[in-house]
This record gives structure tokens, C-alpha cells and sequence, in this order.
């Protein structure tokens, strides 16, 4: 794998670069630049900017209403946006349920819910994690029971991000108790405006309402909303997972983060000398920019792998390990350099419509809060080594 561009690779990149200047509001990125918050409608009218280019859907095929790229390009494409501080896709319609539909969806479902994904009529959210059953997946006991041509669906889900915005949400049920657990589950899609659905926020470290806990208490789901076979959800939710945890590695926003603490390294003095000039600070920064040059190289390969077999890998563990690992030193740098300054402003404010942590922080507190929980979500990194230990060492 030649790792430099070409010229038609450089072309693109200059391309995506003039999309940006042109289109990205300043608002937008001044706030993604601040750590600040983001509405629901800023997010709605990033979507659209990008659903309009025919570049929304980076993950999909040009069959579905994607753009088709290369790994290289959707390299490219996520480098340059987060250079330019755009706000991060979200990812659970396009980037999680949208490669899962295109495999194992129906023809009806394809054409029904893929395009409300792609106009934003839709916003989905996930129902992975259970009070008890986190990284341990498996052991969920949320139960949908057959009646007719509906499901039943009885029990609780929890850390579901975003889930006030959405309308929608995907959920992994148990439909039998027979065999090992994970031959009783079942992935089916959900309307939020269901009764018997309640949704109560859960207020974070830094007070923001990014997660939820949800109830369910006797919802009828009709049995079409079924996504592949009854009882074989677990391939589907493997397959899902790891198109999650290559976007959990987050190489573009580390690549963001790294250029930052540099320039607090080379900006702030510690008495006469500046930051980058202490040895120890400077060895730590260094340390971690080759680790992310290597998780960078990492990264193509298994998009070059993923396109080849259609979908990511149990090597998607390793770049969900080192993604946040890195992403975790970086932030704990900007922190350790701002000293007193990386607090966040006495008496700050979160109303409920902002997304991701409270309007009024100084500098990266909510993003560094934030990012304590990336070595947890999407399979602990402790779970990760044991897949990766089972499946790529064949022990």
C-alpha cells in the first residue's frame, strides 16, 4: 500500500478543502473550536449542507445514495473536517444503522428508511446497553415476546446518546432463552412515539444532557420492523459494532487535538521558558505524535481491508484501543498545560437543547469530561484485548 497521495488523491483533498471554506458556517466551527455545544439545528443544517454535496453518507455506496469514495478519500474527507472544525456526523443512522440496513435489511426497509436517514426526517439513536450488561453485551434482558404479527418488548435501556433528539431507535432484544445468550437476540427498530416508551436524561460530570435511560413497558413493535432473522441478531450487532468502533478511534480529531497542544506547548511559559521547552512535557507530546502517525497508517490498512470484505474486521479493536488511549493522553496534555484555566466557568449553564456538553466551558473541560467514558463505550478497551486475543491469536 503506497501511504502518499496521488494526484487525483491531492486534487480531492483541495477540493474537499474549497467545500469547506465555501460552506461550513463560521458559527459552526467557532463552536466546535470552543468545545461549545451544538443545537439540533445546527446539526440538521450541517446534514443538509453535506446531504446536498452527495457527501452525508461517506460509509455508504453510491447504490443507496452514498458517494462511493475510496478509503483513501473517506480518509481525506474526515482529516480535512476536522482541520476545519466541522461538527462530527452522527453516527448512528448513517454510520451504524445505514450499513447494517444495506446487508441485512429488506428491500422494503432499504427504501423506506434509508432516504428519511440521508433527508434527516429521522434521527436515530441506539439500544445496546443495559443496566448489567455494558461490554458484556450478551447478558442483556430486555425481552421482546411474539404476539401475533407484533412484538411485546418489556425492559430498559441505558446511556442512550442523544436519545431526546431522535425519533426513532434501534434495539437489541432477547427472543429466547434457549442456547447461549447470544443465540437469543434479535435486532429491531423502534418509534420513539410508541406508548409505553419513556425516556429520562441522565446529567453528566460536567452537566450536560448528552445520555438517557429509556423504559419500556408493554410497546407493540410490528414484526416487519424486524432487521434480519428472529434470534440471529448478534452477527448483526458484531457487524455493527465494529463500523462504531472504527469511528470511536477518532484519528481526525486527534489529529485536531495534537495540533492544539502544540500550540498551547509553544504558547504558554512556565516562568521563563516555554511549555515545550520541559522535557518531561515534551517527551509525553512527542511519545504520543508517534503513536497517532502509527495508528494513522493502521487506520488506511483497514480501510483498504474493509473494502476488500465489505465491512471492518475484529481489527477494528486495535484502532478503538489506541484511538481513545491517544485521544485521552492528548486532552489530559491541553489540560496539564492550562493548568487552572482548563476549569470549566463557575455557574455554567446547560439548557436542554445543546448536543454535546454545556454552552459556557473554557477551552476543551467539556470535551476532556467527555472523553474520560471512549475507553468504556463500544466495548471496554479491556473487552477489546480479549477479542482481540480470541479472534486474530486463535487462542
Amino acid at each position: 500500500m503506497d501511504l502518499n497521495f496521488t494526484d487525483q488523491e491531492r486534487a480531492f483533498q483541495s477540493e474537499v478543502q474549497t467545500f469547506l471554506a465555501d460552506n461550513l458556517p463560521d458559527d459552526i466551527a467557532a463552536k466546535v473550536r470552543l468545545g461549545d455545544g451544538l443545537t439540533k439545528d445546527m446539526m440538521d443544517l450541517w446534514h443538509s449542507i453535506l446531504n446536498a454535496k452527495g457527501w452525508l453518507a461517506t460509509t455508504w455506496t453510491k447504490a443507496f445514495g452514498g458517494p462511493g469514495w475510496t478509503p483513501v478519500q473517506k480518509h481525506i474527507f474526515e482529516e480535512e473536517c476536522c482541520r476545519a472544525y466541522a461538527p462530527r456526523i452522527l453516527p448512528f443512522g448513517l454510520n451504524m444503522l445505514g450499513p447494517v440496513l444495506q446487508k441485512f435489511g429488506t428491500a422494503e426497509q432499504q427504501e423506506s428508511i434509508l432516504p428519511r436517514i440521508l433527508s434527516g426526517e429521522d434521527w436515530w439513536c441506539q439500544g445496546y446497553s443495559e443496566p448489567g450488561a455494558g461490554s458484556d453485551l450478551a447478558s442483556l434482558k430486555t425481552r421482546a415476546i411474539r404476539e401475533g404479527d407484533e412484538y411485546i418488548i418489556n425492559g430498559q435501556k441505558t446511556w442512550t446518546t442523544l436519545g431526546q433528539h431522535s425519533n426513532k431507535i434501534f434495539c437489541l432484544v432477547r427472543t429466547s432463552s434457549e442456547g447461549k445468550p447470544q443465540e437469543g437476540i434479535s435486532f429491531v427498530l423502534v418509534d420513539l412515539d410508541t406508548p409505553g416508551i419513556d425516556m429520562r436524561p441522565i446529567r453528566l460530570i460536567e452537566g450536560g444532557h448528552e445520555v438517557n435511560e429509556v423504559f419500556f413497558t408493554d410497546v407493540r413493535v410490528p414484526i416487519s420492523n424486524l432487521v434480519g432473522e428472529e434470534n440471529k441478531g448478534w452477527t448483526i450487532a458484531k457487524f455493527l459494532l465494529s463500523h462504531e468502533r472504527t469511528g470511536i478511534a477518532g484519528v481526525g480529531f486527534s489529529m485536531q487535538a495534537l495540533e492544539e497542544v502544540k500550540s498551547l506547548a509553544h504558547t504558554i511559559r512556565r516562568g521563563a521558558k516555554r511549555l515545550i521547552d520541559d522535557p518531561l512535557f515534551a517527551a509525553r507530546l512527542a511519545k504520543v505524535e508517534i503513536d497517532l502517525e502509527a495508528m494513522k497508517i493502521t487506520n488506511l490498512r483497514m480501510l483498504f481491508q474493509a473494502q476488500k470484505q465489505g465491512a471492518p474486521g475484529p481489527e477494528t479493536s486495535m484502532l478503538k484501543i489506541k484511538g481513545t488511549v491517544i485521544n485521552q493522553e492528548l486532552r489530559d496534555l491541553a489540560r496539564r498545560a492550562l493548568g487552572p484555566l482548563a476549569a470549566p466557568f463557575p455557574g455554567h449553564v446547560s439548557d436542554g437543547n445543546i448536543l454535546f456538553g454545556p454552552a459556557d466551558t473554557a477551552f476543551n473541560a467539556a470535551r476532556y469530561f467527555n472523553n474520560r467514558k471512549t475507553s468504556i463505550f463500544g466495548g471496554s478497551n479491556e473487552i477489546q484485548r480479549n477479542i482481540l486475543t480470541k479472534t486474530m491469536l486463535e487462542l
